[in-house]
């Protein structure tokens, strides 16, 4: 990979994510739009208000219709990053609760939209909530706070729920918000996961496709790949099907695959993997040109391979988070793909840490919910191309190939040193300090070390503990700072057993400078 794509791909990962701006339109330009970007966001269990829930954390006596509205207010936050506050043209959603008590008649989002325009999503979920709107689908409710902020105007396709005959019981569907006029929707149900969701934009003259997947969960396990590996199928027979009747069919596959994109390569007892082998997902950029080659191209390959990654655990970067396109977003012929603009949406200091882009999950403490989501939303920009050619195909510049590595990235804890953060001094009051907003986020921490069993650290006269995961580096730690002594570090807040705590995540946290 040259200098130019690698300083493309640094710029827009990393420095506010430049290419969010660059297409931005009005509603009335809506069906004839130029370029246009498709955003897939894992969302974390964004469930309703009703009270009614699979989940613990998600029942009355911890999830509020406060908490909701944060969710919203956040995942608001985040897509008006893109298009100058109009928010991406299409969006594929994972992780919508699948409404345990559904309305005996479906929502019919215009009129809901009339109906609550004299009231904002936040005045309809704080006080005492209604019935009416704690028996509202998520859908409706995110819809109404996108409105609300000003974001262009979306049509609504969510993927139907079934008993699933696994006997799992599935508690999410997969949604898809779009600025297009929508001309068909279907869901194609899969055994031991979400429904795949099949939707059919209308961008202009022409017609996008997208899947809408979340698949079995369990990424490194073997027993849990064999429902992938159906799950794979359901999706490939569908785009085989349509590819068969039109092969420069401009469709694009995106979800949270519980996979990674190099699956076959960093998990070497899987001898048969779902996305790679079954779905076809593989990074030759030009080999999907040819007559007989690959029929999908993931774009984490336009990405170099040490910035690859959308989602962490156990301080590795993984790739759940994915788009994969056909041969036709290559063509001269209605949709195409824009050469390396794929990434992920780490906004830092709001989604993700500063510095280590760590996403910024979401998590309870004193009874208040917080943060956004355990994946970062990743988001590719398309074009409409006028040329009716399907025999000529888009330059590309360095196009990807397969260089999967055998492993994942380790998050490298290091850049942090390098962004600029917040003092805890700067926050004023251990009130202050202990706010949710500031949660998983880093600061720069100046206190005496209080005590050692645990070990503790006082600031503003209040204690707080520190904490290191690696066992060797928080023991070298608590002897380099003895009680008493003063203590400058990088620390991640963050709460243990209902407590506030401090977590260094890396030696280097431990070398700045006040």
């Amino acid at each position: 990979m040259t200098f130019t794509k690698r300083l493309s791909c640094f710029l827009t990962v990393w420095l506010g994510m430049i290419a969010l701006a660059g297409s931005g339109w009005s509603q009335q330009d809506a069906v004839t739009a130029d370029k246009f970007v498709i955003v897939v966001y894992n969302v974390e269990n964004l469930f309703d208000a009703d009270g009614v829930a699979l989940y613990d954390d998600y029942k009355p006596e911890t999830y509020q219709p406060k908490d909701l509205l944060t969710k919203l207010t956040n995942i608001t936050k985040i897509l008006a990053n893109f298009n100058n506050g109009k928010g991406p043209e299409i969006v594929l959603f994972e992780e919508f609760e699948a409404d345990q008590t559904p309305s005996s008649s479906p929502v019919n989002y215009q009129e809901f939209l009339k109906q609550y325009s004299d009231m904002t999503v936040e005045q309809m979920l704080n006080g005492n909530v209604s019935a009416a709107v704690r028996d509202l689908p998520v859908q409706a409710l995110l819809l109404k706070s996108l409105k609300d902020a000003g974001l262009a105007p979306y049509n609504v396709s969510v993927g139907e729920y079934r008993a699933d005959p696994t006997g799992r019981t599935v508690a999410h569907v997969n949604a898809t918000f779009s600025q297009f006029p929508i001309a068909k929707s279907i869901t194609h149900q899969t055994d031991g996961a979400r429904g795949i969701l099949e939707v059919v934009h209308t961008v202009g003259s022409y017609q996008v496709i997208t899947f809408n997947n979340h698949w079995k969960s369990g990424a490194s396990n073997l027993d849990d790949e064999k429902t992938r590996l159906g799950n794979a199928k359901t999706l490939r027979d569908r785009v085989d099907q349509i590819l068969g009747e039109n092969p420069a069919a401009d469709i694009v596959i995106g979800g949270d695959f519980n996979s990674q994109y190099n699956q076959s390569k960093s998990n070497p007892k899987m001898t048969k993997t779902a996305l790679n082998d079954v779905a076809g997902s593989q990074g030759d950029e030009m080999a999907i040109r040819k007559p007989n080659g690959p029929k999908l191209y993931n774009l984490w390959h336009d990405v170099p391979k040490n910035r690859r990654g959308s989602d962490v655990y156990n301080e590795k970067w993984g790739t759940l988070m994915q788009i994969m396109i056909t041969p036709g977003l290559y063509d001269l012929n209605g949709v195409q793909y824009v050469d390396n603009s794929f990434s992920a949406a780490a906004l830092e200091n709001v989604n993700a840490q500063a510095g280590s882009r760590v996403p910024i999950s979401w998590e309870y403490i004193d009874g208040v919910g917080a943060g956004f989501s355990d994946h970062l939303p990743v988001y590719a920009q398309f074009r409409v191309v006028k040329d009716n050619d399907k025999s000529r195909f888009v330059e590309l510049t360095n196009p990807g190939v397969n260089d999967d590595p055998t492993d994942l990235n380790a998050v490298d804890y290091s850049f942090a040193t390098k962004a600029k953060h917040r003092s805890v001094k700067s926050l004023g009051s251990d009130k202050a300090i202990k706010s949710m907003e500031n949660f998983g986020h880093v600061f720069l921490v100046e206190a005496t070390v209080s005590a050692d069993f645990p070990f503790r650290i006082k600031i503003f006269e209040e204690e707080f503990t520190v904490w290191a995961y690696n066992e060797k580096f928080r023991v070298n730690m608590y002897k380099q700072f003895p009680v008493g002594k003063p203590m400058v570090f990088l620390g991640e807040l963050g709460v243990h057993k209902g407590k506030w705590q401090f977590i260094v995540r890396d030696p280097s946290w431990l070398e700045v400078k006040n």
